[in-house]
């Protein structure tokens, strides 16, 4: 090796640690065929790492060749060989020989470059090709002609590469050296001594090959010279050097240079045929000379990326084996024939919605094997999603976050990272990651309304079914499951759970017991929506439930009051107008609505043709004048019906009086008490004892008679006098009156006042009543119930008088 190429491998080795020492790189230096297993450096110790760091992130060697090489050793935090390594397979005549590898770590992402120099061992013989070569030289070629010698092929490099040749014996000819550039060292004979072929027509040599490593290896070769007859002029190459360009993937046949050599003899010894002296392969194999004419044309597939230029040797020989040599450069122009490789070198294929911007997602690295343009590659991720390429050293890329990311908007993408050449066409290559997106608990339940309204008929059975409230939410799995909880609050003084429940799976509200329309008539309660999340969100809404009535509640009968300790019977005198008022039956039910709508009509009456009753207001009337002919004791029935479906209703007797005088009254009434029910069917047992009662009941009338008409008349002038009678309140049974006002067991009050003629709408408070309201004892004494607690009132004997016995 000259001294000029060694500086310049020096310099360039120099150059690439430094390079590597300001990026902040490791470099090694290890020799070839090293055994496996061999300690390559402590790469732990060297980046400045932690083992537990090497195990918690995963650490291993990405790259693309060099892996079947090395390998590293986490426990102990080394690289190791892991396969034996021939400089000369790995790098061939290219120095330095390095591999390039990078360590990758995860949680959080890191990669660190890594280089390592083979060395090379002298472990190649220089080889020659052939075992033997045979020239043909003829005794009149002239002193200095030069013969080229095929070259010695040594795999080695540097000072283990070949350094010089020897040639044996050496009585006429000698060795001539050539250095060019790239090409190691070439060998020619030169004649030093006139050949006589005469004397010697044969010579024997032996062309030995020396490399400089130690111990120093040689090969030989044995040339075999044939001296000839008289050819005194060899060809001579027009030039030394010719200098040619070819695209790669040049087709076949394409003409490359055309050397050519002129030889001044003349007839046979004139005729030159050209040959390619090049022993390599690849020369070999990819060019061809035309052996007439010197045109070298293409016959394989050249390939920029496996060599740049080629160096064919051309020997032009004459018949007399005279020969000259010259060289073609060819330049190979790079086309763009290869697209980017994208190569994968960590992925997640999981993300969390909540992942901060510049999250690393995946870590890419990209080759294009072109050179200049053809090899300058731009990455690109497809457009309207949340990510972007970072370009994180010369080739590599990591795919970050770079916006928000929302499960329940989008809840995977598939990425497509696009890379192109700036090649003329441009080559591109495109790989698409998918990316899941996983779910975090940031959406609460949401109720389809703010508000609810559920209605429930009263008397409902517990458990009953009364409505669903459903709510929704965005999220996933857990996140999502909604669970729903009755909210503490109270009805009335009451929890709200006595009366409602709701399914924590289902949003199912459910009655807890039955309601009573007439306690309870509508509430309102919340109900919460919480996820399953952690910690958990929740949302709630409103529900109105209304109680619907049922006509569960008969119509209850105020006045006229039904006791079997009293009769009470209502006076009309005979001289009563059509419409005359007799009384009102008043009646109320509890229920509501058409539930509470009353209406009354006459069911049994002595005489249908003397009374009607007021089917919306209970008013009793007559319907004919009064005659002489109608009976004093009348007997009405009236029914009262609500409005119900079905219907309910209640029935109240009310007994009339048709007299003129109280002493009328008085013998009609006598047995009133025994009227109460008209039964055709007495058997005459019960006639027999009435007339018995009857009579011993006559006898004491008669005997106290006396007394008591002596009575009436003296309180009958009182009356006619102008006396106020005072109103005497009369209560329905369990009902008290409270300030003057009837007050029912619910929550109805109605007042007890006295109403004139309804056909005349008058409504009249706080007057005295004009209502004669008399009682008689069963003994027939008429006495004055409230005579001390005011004057009597003077009035028409038209009035209501109310009698008790």
């Amino acid at each position: 090796m000259s001294d000029r190429t060694m500086a310049r491998q020096v310099l360039l080795f120099i150059w690439f640690l430094s390079l590597s020492s300001a990026l902040g790189q490791v470099s090694y230096s290890i020799p070839e065929e090293m055994a496996k297993g061999s300690l390559v450096g402590n790469i732990a110790q060297d980046l400045g790492l932690d083992l537990k760091r090497l195990k918690s992130g995963k650490a291993r060697i990405y790259t693309g060749d060099s892996a079947e090489y090395i390998e590293l050793n986490k426990e102990r935090g080394v690289l190791l060989i892991k396969e034996r390594i021939d400089r000369e397979a790995l790098c061939g005549q290219t120095t330095p020989c390095a591999l390039h590898l990078q360590i990758i770590l995860e949680n959080p992402m890191e990669f660190f470059t890594v280089t390592i120099e083979i060395t090379d061992v002298n472990d190649n013989t220089p080889i020659f090709k052939k075992r033997s070569v045979v020239f043909k030289i003829s005794e009149s070629v002239i002193l200095g002609s030069k013969f080229m010698l095929e070259p010695a092929v040594d795999l080695d490099v540097g000072i283990n590469g070949l350094q010089s040749y020897m040639l044996k014996p050496t009585d006429n000819l000698s060795l001539k050296f050539k250095n060019q550039a790239g090409d190691g060292k070439h060998v020619e004979m030169v004649l030093q001594k006139p050949l006589d072929r005469e004397k010697q027509n044969e010579i024997n040599l032996v062309l030995t090959a020396v490399d400089g490593g130690d111990p120093q290896l040689s090969g030989s070769i044995d040339i075999h010279i044939t001296v000839l007859d008289a050819n005194d002029n060899a060809p001579v190459f027009m030039q030394s050097v010719y200098k040619a360009t070819v695209t790669e993937n040049a087709p076949k046949d394409t003409i490359v240079s055309t050397v050519s050599a002129t030889d001044a003899d003349e007839g046979i010894n004139s005729k030159i045929e050209y040959s390619i002296a090049n022993m390599e392969d690849d020369v070999q194999r990819l060019f061809a000379i035309n052996r007439d004419n010197g045109q070298v044309s293409v016959v394989g597939i050249i390939d920029f990326e496996r060599a740049r230029n080629y160096e064919i040797r051309v020997q032009a020989s004459d018949q007399g084996g005279l020969t000259d040599s010259c060289k073609i450069i060819v330049d190979v122009v790079d086309i763009n024939d290869n697209a980017p490789v994208i190569n994968i070198m960590s992925k997640t294929n999981v993300i969390a919605e909540n992942s901060a911007s510049e999250t690393v997602v995946t870590m890419i690295n990209v080759q294009d094997v072109d050179s200049g343009d053809n090899g300058k590659v731009q990455c690109s991720v497809n457009e309207n999603i949340p990510f972007s390429l970072k370009s994180t050293n010369n080739n590599f890329f990591s795919l970050v976050t770079d916006g928000d990311l929302d499960r329940e908007r989008e809840s995977e993408y598939n990425i497509s990272v696009t890379c192109a050449d700036e090649g003329v066409p441009s080559l591109s290559s495109s790989v698409t990651l998918s990316l899941q997106i996983s779910d975090v608990n940031d959406n609460a339940p949401v109720f389809e309304q703010s508000s609810y309204q559920a209605s429930v008929q009263e008397n409902n059975t517990p458990g009953l079914s009364i409505f669903t409230v459903r709510a929704r939410d965005a999220d996933f799995n857990q996140n999502a499951r909604v669970s729903y909880i009755l909210e503490d609050s109270s009805v009335n003084g009451v929890p709200v759970s006595s009366l409602v429940s709701v399914s924590a799976d289902s949003g199912v509200i459910h009655a807890v017991r039955s309601f009573d329309y007439e306690q309870i008539k509508e509430f309102q309660f919340r109900v919460k929506a919480q996820d399953g999340g952690s910690p958990p969100l929740s949302s709630n809404a409103s529900v109105k439930i209304l109680i619907q009535d049922q006509n569960d509640n008969a119509p209850q009968v105020l006045y006229p009051v039904q006791s079997g300790a009293s009769v009470v019977a209502e006076i009309v005198p005979r001289s009563a107008d059509v419409g005359y008022l007799v009384t009102k039956v008043v009646a109320v039910d509890v229920d509501s609505g058409q539930n509470a709508w009353l209406s009354y009509k006459l069911h049994k009456a002595t005489d249908r043709a003397l009374f009607e009753v007021g089917a919306q207001n209970g008013e009793i009337r007559t319907v004919r004048q009064v005659t002489d002919k109608d009976a004093v004791k009348q007997r009405l029935t009236v029914v009262v019906e609500d409005n119900g479906q079905p219907s309910r209703s209640a029935t109240v007797n009310v007994n009339v009086a048709v007299a003129d005088s109280f002493p009328e009254v008085l013998s009609e009434f006598t047995d009133f008490t025994h009227d109460k029910e008209y039964n055709d069917n007495l058997t005459f047992s019960l006639v027999l004892a009435l007339a018995v009662v009857s009579f011993l009941f006559i006898v004491s009338v008669i005997a106290i008679l006396s007394v008591k008409c002596y009575r009436w008349r003296r309180e009958r002038m009182f009356y006619k006098s102008g006396a106020n009678l005072p109103v005497i309140p009369y209560y329905p049974p369990l009902y008290a009156d409270v300030g003057g006002t009837g007050t029912l067991q619910h929550v109805y009050n109605y007042e007890v006042c006295r109403t004139t003629d309804s056909r005349k709408s008058d409504v009249k408070y706080g007057r005295p009543c004009s209502e004669s309201i008399i009682s008689l004892d069963t003994s027939g004494t008429q006495t004055l119930t409230h005579a001390q607690r005011g004057k009597l009132v003077s009035g028409d004997f038209d009035d209501q008088v109310r009698l008790s016995y």
